[in-house]
């Protein structure tokens, strides 16, 4: 199998063409340029010269800014000429879906222009068409007629272009032949790329944007496998979940996507997706960055990839490992989260609080929530009954005097198990490194034993390249046990923290490896409550966003930019609150027609601008109302939850 990158197991990031855009070099292994794009009315000059102003000085060393129709793409002038007298050269990009002359005239202006291949030359319909291999090859006749132009205009005038296929807005006839794959959103860009290298035009980047994290990972590196296999190169990837979100969800989400390609070295410039104010996420695209990208040699120790066994690992097709079933833990079963309350001191019921269980004295009851951890790692065993299901895992000697081992399980290291020490009959935790070795009595002792979950851990800098070596090694050696990785962050705050898990955890999770998470920061450090809370919660957003384990309400929504059609900030949160109870229920809100039916094809429902201060609401991709007046919208998509038998009344406090 030809694989993505140059090196499963050291970061080597991936040689790719240089692309110059106005002066800013991109790939080539120059620095990973990060990126955002304008929210303002691109006809509000003065708005938008002052918006894209205050990204630069955040760090963004491109900006991107909507151009849906003629008179916008003229507007770059003003816009670029403003930008200039204010003294900032930063590299502009127009934004073009379905205008094919906006993007001439902005090619003429920008020194980048963005097109989308599923909507440049088609238009969705959501028809299944039927094509002979000489009807296909007419309509990439008539795409070339229209696309070529652009080419020439780009050539002529030192522009840069993005060829940025969306999963979303795959065009019907791309649908037709390939269906909604992976492959369909690669196909769908390398049918422009290869007109544009038969036009000797080069100043190329490429995008697979999804805003499913498992999509958007198997979509880059299959088109990186298929650039090297086709063209013998690579072009610039531009890096990118679509419609990420705000907040923690947003953030997790991009940097599980973003975090796993970057970590295989692919990707040289990301922008992150947020559904807040532009500048605000840039310090997240920094922060994915140094988490991300090492500095690292030639890696001449290390075995070409062919000579690698790769066992059953296929990166290009989401399976979940197959995994014994130890209790709840592997099999069929979501992967459960390990809470680590080891630093905790003195734990009594109300700090189970902390990992969803609320404790009422008064009725001696226990409130369980949606985000409750289904294990709890503790140094010393609490003194209290636990609730529901809740068990409890400890260190070997503290097992050993626990009174209840139905619901204490021990945590043991390789010595101790191998030996004849007395084990539990239901589970046991076994401790190993992603360095350690597989030796012979080793493996036969675990592999024959149905009590045994391992829980795997490194302390190397790419510590994500260390446990996914292990889990291929074991895969090779047959070994089924179920496996929860143990993933502590040494970040100096929550969102380095945050980064760290689901850049790190998120990407195992992405290539199907893992029964549980234990989250926290570094094991050497005290750790609070607070930061208990924190790990958990992020636990669960990483399973989310994953797609692995799903406990709440996902919202996929877009970032706003200049084609809004209301405030997308405000609804968003307005959705949220009345609708942030429906587990399981993905909900899309989307500031326009060309962030609708297409880039929200993973929501079962949505919300999308359809004119100014009027709301249109889909099942699906269905229309099902149309031209609601926005103020009472959100009432009409809670009455077709209802009608959709998915509403369910929230819990009263």
């Amino acid at each position: 199998m030809q694989l993505f990158c140059e090196n499963l197991h050291k970061y080597k990031r991936l040689k790719t063409k240089e692309v110059n855009i106005g002066g800013l070099l991109l790939g080539n292994y120059h620095p990973i340029r990060i990126q955002t794009m304008t929210t303002t009315d691109t006809m509000d000059t003065a708005a938008t010269i002052e918006q894209s102003i205050r990204c630069i000085e955040a760090g963004a060393e491109l900006v991107r800014i909507t151009a849906p129709s003629i008179k916008e793409a003229q507007n770059l002038q003003a816009i670029k000429d403003g930008i200039r007298a204010a003294g900032f050269d930063t590299p502009l990009v127009a934004d073009i879906h379905f205008t094919p002359n906006a993007a001439e005239i902005a090619a003429r202006i920008v020194e980048k222009v963005r097109i989308n291949p599923g909507n440049y030359a088609d238009k969705k319909k959501f028809e299944t068409l039927e094509y002979t291999d000489q009807t296909y090859m007419a309509e990439l006749e008539r795409i070339r007629a229209k696309f070529v132009p652009l080419v020439n205009i780009c050539k002529q005038y030192g522009t840069a272009m993005r060829i940025g296929t969306n999963h979303g807005s795959l065009s019907d006839r791309i649908m037709s032949r390939f269906g909604d794959t992976a492959i369909g959103m690669v196909e769908s860009a390398l049918e422009f790329l290869r007109i544009a290298r038969d036009e000797n035009y080069h100043n190329i980047v490429l995008s697979m944007k999804s805003s499913n994290p498992q999509v958007m990972v198997q979509a880059y590196r299959l088109l990186a496998n298929k650039m090297n296999e086709e063209f013998g190169e690579c072009y610039p990837l531009h890096l990118g979940v679509t419609e990420a979100g705000d907040g923690e969800d947003g953030r997790i989400k991009s940097a599980v996507g973003i975090g796993t390609l970057l970590k295989d070295g692919l990707g040289d410039t990301i922008r992150v997706s947020l559904t807040e104010e532009p500048e605000l996420e840039l310090p997240v695209c920094k922060s994915i960055i140094k988490e991300c990208v090492t500095i690292a040699s030639a890696n001449q120790d290390e075995p070409p990839l062919d000579s690698i066994d790769l066992g059953g690992y296929d990166p290009y097709h989401y399976m979940r490992r197959q995994s014994l079933e130890v209790q709840n833990i592997g099999g069929s079963h979501v992967p459960v989260v390990v809470a680590d309350m080891g630093k905790i001191e003195n734990i009594h019921p109300q700090s189970l609080a902390a990992i969803g269980y609320s404790y009422n004295a008064q009725d001696d009851k226990w409130t369980v929530t949606d985000f409750a951890a289904d294990y709890l790692f503790a140094e010393e065993v609490p003194n209290f009954s636990l609730p529901g299901t809740l068990r409890v895992i400890t260190h070997y000697e503290q097992w050993l005097k626990a009174a209840d081992k139905t619901k204490v399980m021990p945590y043991i290291n390789r010595a101790t198990y191998l030996s004849d020490a007395v084990k539990s009959d239901f589970v046991n935790f076994l401790d190993l490194g992603a360095h350690e070795g597989l030796d012979a009595d080793f493996l036969a002792a675990i592999k024959n034993d149905p009590t045994v979950v391992l829980v795997l851990h490194s302390n190397a800098k790419e510590s994500f390249k260390e446990l996914r070596k292990q889990m291929m090694q074991l895969e090779i050696e047959g070994v089924q046990q179920p496996v929860i990785f143990i993933v502590n962050s040494k970040g100096n705050h929550a969102e380095e923290h945050l980064i760290h898990y689901a850049s790190t955890a998120g990407a195992l999770l992405l290539d199907g490896f893992g029964d549980g998470l234990i989250l926290g920061p570094d094991y050497q450090l005290p750790k609070s409550l607070t930061d208990c809370e924190q790990a958990n919660q992020n636990a669960f957003g990483i399973l989310q966003a994953t797609r692995t384990r799903i406990s709440k309400t996902e919202y996929i929504s877009c970032p706003s930019c200049g084609r809004t059609l209301f405030d997308l900030q405000e609804t968003t949160a307005k959705i949220r609150a009345v609708t942030n109870h429906l587990k399981g229920v993905k909900i899309a809100i989307m500031g326009c027609i060309v962030n609708g039916p297409g880039e929200m094809a993973d929501a079962d429902f949505g919300y999308v601008g359809s004119g100014v201060g009027k709301i249109t609401l889909y099942k699906g991709q269905e229309v099902v109302k149309r031209a609601i007046p926005s103020e009472v919208a959100v009432d009409e998509l809670i009455n077709l939850l209802k009608e959709n038998d998915v509403w369910v009344e929230p819990k009263m406090n």
